[in-house]
């Protein structure tokens, strides 16, 4: 029977032990972090077909304004009164089934994960596919502290520059006031300058690849994860309906039974069609998110490595050189705060 209900070679049964252990497949972070998960798309009531008065709904139920007449009001048409409690009530039943859906779908949800957890149930696995889920976990993990890293370096060098500034600026001061040292003041002042014009510069690479890693990070993997959840949530619907298809249909045939195992075989083929699409979904996701990243690191790092060697081999016009190549426009100091180091 299970066979006839699998998709494909993609995926495959895994039973689970008493201890709960799937062999080598990661494990979330606990019980009850996936129970949340479960629970926190509840329904929504705000949302149903049946509308009474209002934009694009029917005007019945509505006293018109040519009901008032002088300081009295006549009595609406008892029909509109009735009409206007059977759209009530139509809401009122649309609400409960909502809230009655859920409620079965949460609850055989839950029982699946619980069964999963300890050791009594099967889950379905797509090895390929978690195992590439797992490894861009990971890599967001190692970019997150990259990005930490160099936004820390960023905010150590604005610093750094900052007093390079102010030195240069005390420099010049005593050269005008000191003439017996004017010619060594003044050669450490110009040197302070231009230490501060070439940091500036390098700021602007800095930020640029700061900026990058971040979009990259918090938006472009983000975006991606968000779809796996989608995904792990519909494969544990799917296990949870093929669970249930498996027990009724091992069960006794009566007319009953028959009705329960017809409607378990169309909820099933639902949540089926539901996971094998958000499924095809990550597999795209995940080759182009990788395509992605290859093409922007690839760009960053070149920035990041030749802004860097330029800078500290004091080389200023193969400083400019680079961000000229990566289309980086610095800004102008002082036309408005801070100059040329965005806020991250």
């Amino acid at each position: 029977m299970t066979d006839g209900l699998m998709s494909k070679a993609a995926t495959m049964e895994i039973p689970i032990n008493g201890a709960g252990d799937t062999g080598s497949l990661p494990e979330d972070d606990g019980l009850e972090q996936d129970l949340q998960q479960v629970m926190v798309s509840g329904p929504n009531l705000n949302e149903t077909s049946i509308v009474s008065g209002g934009y694009g709904g029917t005007t019945e139920g509505i006293i018109p304004t040519s009901t008032v007449k002088g300081s009295g009001l006549h009595p609406p048409h008892p029909s509109s009164l009735a009409t206007g409690d059977e759209a009530a009530r139509g809401i009122a039943v649309e609400k409960f089934d909502i809230v009655k859906k859920w409620g079965i779908n949460t609850y055989k949800c839950t029982k699946q994960l619980i069964s999963e957890r300890f050791g009594r149930g099967s889950r379905t696995v797509d090895l390929e596919l978690e195992t590439q889920i797992e490894l861009l976990r990971d890599t967001k993990r190692k970019y997150e502290c990259v990005l930490q890293l160099a936004r820390a370096l960023t905010h150590h060098f604005y610093s750094l520059v900052q007093t390079q500034h102010a030195l240069g600026d005390a420099f010049s001061d005593l050269s005008q006031k000191s003439p017996e040292l004017q010619e060594e003041f003044g050669c450490n002042a110009e040197t302070q300058k231009l230490l501060c014009k070439n940091g500036e510069t390098l700021l602007g690479a800095v930020n640029f690849f700061v900026s990058s890693i971040n979009t990259l990070v918090n938006k472009t993997m983000e975006d991606t994860l968000m779809t796996v959840k989608q995904y792990e949530t519909a494969r544990l619907e799917y296990d949870a309906y093929r669970t249930d298809l498996e027990e009724l249909s091992m069960g006794p045939r009566d007319t009953s039974t028959l009705c329960r195992l017809d409607a378990a075989q169309s909820h099933f083929q639902s949540h089926k069609e539901k996971y094998e699409k958000l499924r095809a979904d990550v597999a795209i996701k995940l080759k182009f998110l990788e395509e992605n990243k290859i093409k922007v690191m690839h760009k960053q790092l070149l920035l990041f490595h030749n802004a860097v060697s330029a800078y500290f081999a004091g080389n200023q016009q193969q400083l400019v050189q680079t961000l000229q190549q990566f289309n980086i426009k610095l800004k102008t100091p002082g036309a408005e705060k801070p100059s040329w180091l965005e806020e991250q």
